[in-house]
């Protein structure tokens, strides 16, 4: 089962968060940039950090070595984390990944279908939340209708992209990637360096790009 590629920029995200019922008090805004002057003049202090990034060898190989780095670790049990099993996907699962991690921050619509979501599989495993997924027409229906209005296409290359989330529970910088085995502690932060933070994480992403320039990053932040 796949679901319509979506682009991943702060309108089609906002589009996406209002149709699921989750209130604008707070959206999606670009990160023009992962250097440290920037992050630090960012006039907005993020609650979530979402990367778009290719999917590559290279890649693939850092996170072979990175998934047997972090079998022995065990992440908090806050961390709410789902894996990805339906193609297309990472931008629903990125929003509930960011919508899961600050709950107690965004407001919720009465019907809201991610509130509801996220009650029925608060108590889940990750492999079991997935299966939610595939099975909640809602949000698979509001995701494909929202990728409707956008212009995404196949890369004539044909390499595939991918969007994860960055975000802080009990003090730690949490890394949410529904294809890993597990969340990713990046160690101690805060929610006031969270964007700081997230990005020397997101640089190195770039750098193992080797001059690749197709990524793209946005934060959840709250609304003016």
């Amino acid at each position: 089962m796949a679901l319509s590629p979506i682009e991943i920029n702060p309108e089609m995200l906002n589009k996406l968060m209002k149709k699921v019922g989750v209130s604008l008090s707070f959206k999606f805004v670009d990160v023009l940039g992962f250097e440290q002057d920037y992050l630090k003049s960012f006039s907005h202090e993020a609650c979530a950090v979402l990367l778009l990034f290719p999917l590559t060898p290279q890649h693939a190989e850092f996170r072979k070595k990175q998934d047997d780095e972090q079998k022995d670790k065990d992440p908090d049990a806050k961390v709410y984390f789902m894996k990805q099993t339906l193609e297309n996907s990472c931008g629903i699962v990125g929003l509930i990944h960011a919508a899961a991690s600050n709950k107690d921050k965004l407001s919720f619509d009465a019907d809201s279908a991610l509130k509801d979501f996220l009650d029925k599989s608060a108590a889940a495993s990750p492999e079991d939340r997935a299966k939610l997924l595939e099975g909640n027409e809602v949000l698979r229906s509001a995701h494909n209708s929202i990728a409707a209005e956008g212009h995404c296409r196949p890369n004539e290359d044909g390499v595939h992209f991918h969007f994860i989330v960055f975000t802080v529970v009990n003090g730690h910088l949490y890394e949410l990637d529904g294809l890993t085995a597990k969340p990713i502690d990046h160690g101690a932060t805060s929610e006031g360096a969270l964007l700081e933070d997230a990005g020397k994480i997101c640089k190195q992403f770039t750098e193992r790009g080797q001059g690749d320039v197709r990524f793209s990053s946005v934060a959840l932040v709250k609304a003016a």
